[in-house]
């Protein structure tokens, strides 16, 4: 039985044969469909690694609050300029407040961005430097390639050490061991006792979402930076002698110099409080808690703003799943309009052939054997093209994320899938023109012109 049915197949190979360039443009619509699929799957797979990486480098269940400080320099509209209470502004003590007042705080890190430039052993480089406190490496699960962490003395007293990232330790300490080092920063030298492991992923979007790519930055106590550094609390708090007006438009707080240029001034201590809590049911509530806390705070001054990033990624994964099933969808009806075709030139192969349907018919074949020949082409059309598709398909993604800089990922399981799709392509198209062929009369083949 089993030799009977590799005749049959050998039959359809050499059909197959005797016909390459219709085999080859019936078998494109699978090549694509595969190709189509694969590739798709792939950039899915990317976006979502890419998604779970942000997640892990926002860190779970932050909450994150930034100062609003206006850059325009317009005259507020009439009638909506009006005297208000000053607001001190996002401070230390706002950080201190929450993590004493709000309940299921599990770490806090107050933030302060300075740039300026790296100098060492005669090499100047422009870099930012972030003032922290000691819970920011948990916050945003930062590792260690060598050394430690600050630890919380050196930021109660304001001691000038440091952790780098991979970058700035490539650019001033590539032959040599950075530890134990001084590097200056601006007008201080600081030491490094740590160096952060390299990280391959680029979310410079989401940096104001609460992701920091940290390969550049240099992390510093924050005492340290409003010690040594600047303290804008300090130096640009209003004295009795500056004449202005404060004044809201637009909901944003501004102050108005009558002897300076009137451009609004950053009156925040802090760039950025970071707030991790304990367990991600309460980010919702704890968000308002928070919103009232610090309205409350600032003199009903709404100079902040506050985000859950962890949310925002999952909207924007949400958005790309939405957006992986519209192209796995087109890659699939790909796959559908090559089964047709496939199909469709099936019935024209069997009527091109009634005769030799006939002739076999007439010698002795069942209708088994003329179902196993016209089926058995049909699958190998479909299998060589799904072979050639999973093929153009790696290559395909392989330029998407050369080309396009775009991260795709060929899975094993997408592999899988497309080519047993084009495989059950083969057979669920082919079936019907081979049971045609085989019930055919072999009296009215044979006499078929």
């Amino acid at each position: 039985m089993l030799q009977r049915y590799m005749h049959d197949i050998i039959i359809a190979i050499e059909a197959i044969m005797s016909n390459k360039m219709k085999s080859m443009l019936t078998a494109l619509g699978i090549i694509f469909g595969v190709a189509a699929v694969i590739s798709m799957l792939a950039i899915g797979n990317g976006a979502q690694q890419e998604i779970l990486e942000q997640i892990k480098m926002v860190g779970v269940n932050n909450i994150v609050i930034v100062p609003v400080v206006s850059e325009s320099t317009e005259e507020a509209e009439e009638g909506e300029s009006q005297s208000r209470k000053f607001s001190p502004g996002l401070t230390l003590a706002d950080a201190e407040a929450i993590k004493i007042v709000i309940p299921g705080v599990e770490n806090i890190s107050p933030e302060v961005n300075y740039n300026s430039a790296l100098q060492y052993n005669g090499i100047r480089y422009p870099a930012k430097i972030q003032g922290v406190s000691v819970d920011y490496f948990k916050l945003y699960n930062l590792p260690l390639e060598s050394g430690v962490y600050f630890n919380k003395e050196q930021d109660k007293y304001g001691i000038p050490v440091c952790v780098i990232g991979s970058n700035v330790r490539m650019k001033f300490f590539n032959e040599t061991n950075p530890l134990g080092k001084f590097i200056k920063f601006g007008n201080i030298w600081l030491k490094v006792v740590g160096v952060l492991r390299k990280t391959e992923i680029t979310v410079s979007s989401f940096d104001n979402a609460g992701v920091n790519v940290y390969n550049d930055n240099i992390f510093v106590p924050i005492n340290t930076v409003l010690l040594r550094y600047n303290n804008r609390a300090t130096v640009n708090k209003p004295s009795s002698s500056m004449e202005g007006v404060f004044s809201f438009s637009g909901g944003v707080f501004r102050f108005s110099s009558s002897s300076g240029s009137g451009a609004p001034v950053n009156y925040n201590q802090l760039d950025r409080i970071i707030v991790q809590l304990s367990e991600t049911e309460l980010l919702n509530p704890t968000t308002e808690v928070l919103s009232r806390m610090i309205l409350r705070r600032h003199q009903g001054v709404k100079d902040y703003e506050i985000t859950v990033p962890e949310m925002l990624l999952k909207q924007q994964q949400r958005t790309k799943d939405i957006f992986n099933v519209v192209l796995g969808a087109i890659a699939g009806i790909s796959l559908l309009v090559g089964g047709i075709g496939i199909m469709n030139i099936m019935f024209a192969s069997v009527m091109e052939r009634i005769k030799e349907i006939g002739t076999r018919l007439a010698i002795g074949a069942k209708k088994a054997d003329i179902i196993a020949q016209f089926l058995s082409e049909a699958i190998l059309i479909s299998v060589s093209g799904g072979l050639i598709g999973v093929i153009l398909g790696v290559a395909l993604s392989y330029l998407i994320t050369t080309l396009f800089e775009i991260k795709t990922i060929v899975s094993v399981l997408s592999v899988i899938l497309s080519f047993g799709i084009s495989a059950a392509v083969g057979v669920i198209f082919g079936y019907a023109p081979a049971k045609k062929a085989s019930e055919r009369d072999p009296i009215e083949s044979l006499r078929y012109e």
